[in-house]
């Protein structure tokens, strides 16, 4: 089975694309250079906006999520996994993680990429603030 939401944002100049850890989208509409995982702004949901049925699917032990970034006719993935011990508490932020750790902002971790590893051309797009964006979390649960 699969569960799928679409988050939609906006890039923003500022989108440094570096972090080598986590990668996040924002509600937030302001960025500053200091915000290198942040990838997309002006989101129309945070972690606790996310719908009950994603959010169960991501809370299965089993759960494989593909988080698909959408930007300028380009598109890039990172694959990572849910948790029993996800929250989504935090009302503006969206984490993928590489790493365990888990928090209100985290919506999936043990990422096999982070914001660093998007391709460039995808992310000189996501540095126009003109441009939408549309992240696309497809969830595969047994």
């Amino acid at each position: 089975m699969t569960v799928t939401e679409i988050v939609h944002a906006r890039g923003h100049r500022n989108v440094r694309s570096t972090h080598t850890t986590t990668l996040e989208v924002t509600r937030e509409t302001d960025l500053t250079e200091r915000g290198s995982c942040i990838i997309a702004v002006a989101a129309d949901k945070g972690a606790a906006d996310l719908s009950a049925e994603l959010k169960e699917a991501l809370r299965r032990e089993e759960a494989r999520v593909t988080v698909t970034v959408e930007c300028g006719g380009l598109q890039d993935s990172v694959r990572a996994r849910g948790s029993p011990r996800l929250s989504f508490t935090h009302p503006t932020d969206l984490v993928v993680r590489r790493s365990g750790y888990v928090c209100g902002r985290t919506v999936a971790i043990l990422a096999d990429r982070a914001a660093s590893d998007l391709s460039r051309r995808l992310v000189d797009k996501l540095r126009d603030p003109s441009q939408r964006v549309k992240v696309i979390f497809a969830v595969e649960t047994h």
